[in-house]
């Protein structure tokens, strides 16, 4: 089996409100999906944390690496992108896109094999994985509301992110965890994101320590993202004194960005982005160290469909990811497969048995979504 083709595809009209300094549209484009089409007629599917003309791009320049690789061995043939191309830049653009290659890499192999991504990366410790929803922030009773209304789909697990915190007032921050703790109730999880890699984060460590006791105050389960992402000596200071979990991780990209931060134990809980940190194959390696350094593996997901199947396989082949996050009211976790998600009577997903990923997008939504109707490959007409 060889690659003849891979396509990609920006995901737009549905992308969810968030963002850095400017706010995202629904017409940007911040995902994009990746197809890598073979000559026995197999397709995987990936996905990308990064705009489609920048992926186009990297596909350009690591197009000569890939066409004719075996994609029955996608450690070796991401390895062999990664190396081949770290000089034009370690991290950004080009890393990315080889992640979402080698997610689909990884469903085509499961898909030959007749088993589950989780059960290739060496078995499956669970077969449910409680999803949190995450949401962004708003002023204390409209944000009650929205988590009132996630409440009764289902969710038992909440994270609550961006917005207001942090940017006005300390009053005002512990008026939005009290409103969130009460909408609800004592039982389910709650987690707050400061989201300090947002552009011009105005807040420092001192805040940060005040800020986790008020958070530990009101039971949260962790305090994520408190300090501008590439801190790392603060967030050492802030993991050693503070009350709740400290997380963090998903700026960072490729398995040796991770080591200082693992091996200084800057995180209690590491979460890298599997479509953007380079892929499954790089996801797992990761999640070893962390193991190895004490450090709890719970994925970033603030993505698509695609990244959130990845993630469930990942997480049922590591034994203390009992958590994966599910971001609420997209359609592009919501409306891309032909089987939508569903969170059962006890607020848990099941980790797809399928072959590959175990997902099925719904080509419909895709085209609805990127303008483009994928068809057979090229390459292999």
């Amino acid at each position: 089996m060889r690659i003849t083709e891979i396509r990609s595809a920006g995901l737009r009209y549905g992308t969810p409100e968030g963002g850095w300094a400017n706010e995202i549209r629904p017409e940007d484009c911040v995902h994009t999906l990746i197809s890598v089409f073979t000559d026995e007629g197999i397709t995987g599917w990936g996905s990308v944390f990064t705009n489609d003309e920048l992926v186009r791009g990297a596909l350009h320049v690591l197009e000569p690496l890939y066409r004719n690789e075996n994609p029955l061995e996608p450690e070796r043939v991401s390895e062999k992108l990664h190396a081949n191309t770290f000089w034009m830049g370690r991290g950004g653009t080009v890393t990315h896109t080889i992640g979402g290659i080698d997610i689909a890499l990884w469903d085509i192999l499961g898909k030959v094999t007749g088993q589950p991504v989780g059960r290739l990366l060496g078995g499956r410790y669970r077969e449910r994985v409680q999803p949190y929803a995450s949401l962004l922030m708003r002023e204390p009773q409209a944000l009650a509301e929205h988590l009132a209304a996630v409440h009764s789909q289902g969710f038992r697990a909440f994270k609550i992110g961006w917005g207001p915190f942090g940017r006005h007032t300390f009053v005002t921050d512990e008026a939005i965890v009290r409103a969130a703790r009460d909408a609800i109730g004592p039982d389910c999880l709650l987690m707050v994101d400061a989201g300090a890699s947002d552009a011009f984060w105005p807040q420092d460590y001192k805040w940060a320590t005040r800020t986790a006791r008020m958070l530990a105050d009101h039971d949260v389960y962790w305090f994520e993202e408190p300090l501008p992402p590439d801190n790392l000596h603060d967030y050492v200071l802030l993991r050693n004194s503070s009350p709740l979990p400290i997380a963090g991780g998903e700026v960072l990209t490729r398995r040796q960005s991770f080591t200082p931060w693992l091996q200084q134990r800057a995180f209690d809980i590491v979460q890298p982005d599997v479509t953007k940190v380079g892929g499954i194959s790089e996801e797992r390696r990761i999640a070893w160290m962390a193991e190895e350094n004490g450090v709890r593996f719970i994925p970033h997901g603030w993505n698509t469909a695609l990244g959130l199947a990845a993630d469930l396989q990942l997480a049922s082949a590591h034994r203390n990811t009992n958590l994966v996050e599910y971001l609420t009211g997209s359609p592009f976790i919501d409306d891309l497969l032909e089987t939508p998600w569903k969170v059962d009577a006890e607020g848990m997903l099941s980790v797809p048995e399928g072959a590959g990923l175990g997902v099925t997008l719904n080509m419909d939504a895709v085209e609805k979504h990127t303008g483009q109707r994928f068809g057979k490959s090229r390459g292999s007409e």
